[in-house]
């Protein structure tokens, strides 16, 4: 608990940082390019389209008309954007994941590895291509459970909590892989995600919840519709700083995590090397001693000197 509160306040400061602030642009840009080309050049068409789609199924259509009777008529003319709007929010939600996932998050993990682990060595683990495919696989399986999931958010509790978590598990599993990939190694990788699973679900899921705050613009009247595309604008705004600092508070948590994995692997290497050294010094006094007490045995083992015959005759002068 104590290194994912440390790796939030520090992705909270590094959310002011210029560089950061700077890199967020770019993505912000491009979703917005297409968010206001596609919605110039369709909207009135999906609308249209979704409006006679309705009109056309006969039990939808005694539905809306026992609804007008309740409500009043202009139901009918609220219920298709809002269609098209429900239709088109995760597709905005995904879109702003990947293009922070894949424009954003090498330069947000290089400049905190610059910043806060400078010694930490680069394993280069997956390459760009595998780290999109990843994305994308992702992507693909959220968007299943997504759609599996639908029949459940018509019951008010769940609707709080199903989206929220498909979210937070897309962006743990991209968020993770794309941190790790240029400094861990393919098992490193995987053993810091299988090791720090909850940790790392409890920040996808965490960022979910702050993902589904630009849905609130969506939910406050129904008269929001009518500033659809600036909303569209601004959601894609908010998704980007969400996952911008998602991506600062994987950056530091799974680094810190990383240089502490290999920390410890350094110290169990250091022990081995230093209890294989003992055991050699060990060893070798072992040696010494066995050949002192063979070279004792040996001497025992001589027979004794001659006596002498007597004292020596003086010298001669």
């Amino acid at each position: 608990m104590k290194s994912l509160l440390d790796a939030f306040w520090r992705a909270t400061a590094y959310c002011l940082h210029p560089k950061v602030i700077w890199l967020s642009l770019l993505p912000l840009l491009i979703g917005i390019s297409l968010a206001l080309g596609l919605g110039w050049f369709y909207w009135e068409a999906a609308v249209s389209g979704v409006r006679a789609t309705l009109e056309n199924w006969l039990l939808v259509d005694a539905a809306l008309k026992w609804v007008e009777a309740l409500v009043g008529g202009s139901f009918r003319s609220v219920l298709a954007p809002l269609i098209v709007v429900m239709l088109a929010a995760p597709v905005i939600v995904v879109l702003s994941v990947l293009l922070v996932a894949w424009l954003m998050v090498p330069a947000i993990v290089k400049l905190v590895a610059s910043r806060r682990f400078p010694a930490l060595q680069r394993k280069r683990g997956a390459s760009t291509a595998v780290s999109i495919a990843w994305s994308l696989l992702c992507t693909l399986a959220a968007m299943l459970a997504l759609l599996l999931s639908v029949p459940l958010w018509f019951i008010p509790p769940l609707v709080l909590v199903v989206p929220p978590l498909i979210w937070g598990w897309l962006n743990y599993r991209v968020m993770s892989f794309d941190v790790l990939a240029e400094h861990a190694s393919a098992e490193e990788r995987r053993a810091l995600m299988r090791q720090h699973r909850l940790p790392l679900l409890g920040i996808g899921v965490v960022s979910g919840y702050l993902g589904a705050a630009p849905s609130l613009l969506w939910a406050a009247s129904a008269l929001t519709l009518v500033f659809a595309p600036l909303l569209i604008v601004v959601s894609i705004w908010l998704y980007t700083l969400v996952f911008g600092f998602s991506a600062l508070w994987f950056a530091h948590y799974c680094l810190a995590a990383l240089a502490t994995m290999r920390g410890e692997a350094a110290r169990i290497e250091r022990s081995d090397h230093s209890d294989h050294s003992d055991r050699s010094d060990r060893s070798d006094h072992e040696a010494i001693d066995a050949r002192l007490a063979v070279a004792s045995e040996v001497v025992d083992a001589l027979p004794p000197p001659p006596p002498t015959a007597g004292a020596l005759p003086p010298p001669l002068r």
